[in-house]
């Protein structure tokens, strides 16, 4: 029995694995790549040994920052960032889930200040497990990540 990709390879860029399924297209908002020019390939509900099933993105000829990396982590806590040159894998980034972030997503509190006032979101992160719970710094009300749906 022969071994098939689901998604094909890329020549150079970044591959985002193991992220839980349906997060990717959270991802790929954050990260505006439905906005770039070159080839990003995403793979839903594909089959993993330890996930069960998982997504996938591939951004052909573009590298992610730091900031990039570890705010994917946001949605994505486990997922594995590799940097591919012609074709083979040069760097594995590792990723931490940042305390802060800001300007990223708006608070669902409709009555936080951040509706009525120009101010910018920000909100303190903290992790439990696999579980990812968000601070607002402005009401300081507690949110689940997924309650975010404008990302």
């Amino acid at each position: 029995m022969s071994k098939t990709l689901s998604v094909s390879a890329i020549n150079n860029g970044t591959v985002i694995d193991h992220i839980p399924a349906g997060q990717a297209l959270r991802i790929i908002k954050l990260l505006k790549f439905s906005n770039y020019k070159n080839c990003v390939t995403i793979g839903l509900n594909l089959t993993s040994k330890g996930l069960g099933f998982k997504d996938l993105i591939k951004i052909e000829d573009r590298f992610l920052s730091a900031e990039e990396a570890n705010e994917i982590t946001l949605f994505a806590p486990l997922a594995t960032i590799n940097i591919i040159k012609n074709f083979e894998v040069i760097k594995k980034v590792t990723t931490e889930l940042p305390k802060t972030i800001s300007n990223i997503i708006t608070c669902p509190n409709e009555k936080c200040i951040t509706h009525s006032e120009p101010v910018a979101s920000c909100f303190n992160v903290e992790q439990f497990a696999k579980h990812v719970m968000l601070i607002c710094n402005y009401c300081e009300k507690r949110f689940d990540r997924d309650v975010y749906t404008n990302l």
